[in-house]
């Protein structure tokens, strides 16, 4: 199962780690950042298309002490981006 290793950038979380198939989210695992909020959002995208994900996740900001330009939630979409074209 193809797994792909992320590097977010501005938030506090500092490595996502996503298996996928045919175009399913198998399992994300995100290092750092607000891990209750975290777990639930990973639990909640098991199962979904990328594609979904990316639409639900696209854009969401951040208004903790980061910049606000993005969140982990827009950080995981970005790395799904780098995936969706395979399938």
């Amino acid at each position: 199962m193809p797994k792909l290793i992320f590097h977010p950038e501005n938030t506090c979380s500092r490595e996502m780690r996503i298996e996928h198939e045919n175009g399913i989210i198998k399992d994300i695992e995100v290092i750092g950042g607000c891990q209750g909020n975290l777990r639930g959002i990973c639990i909640l995208l098991k199962g979904m298309p990328v594609v979904e994900a990316i639409e639900k996740l696209d854009g969401i900001k951040c208004h903790g002490s980061r910049t606000g330009s993005t969140s982990c939630p827009d950080q995981i979409a970005q790395a799904l981006k780098s995936i969706k074209d395979i399938y």
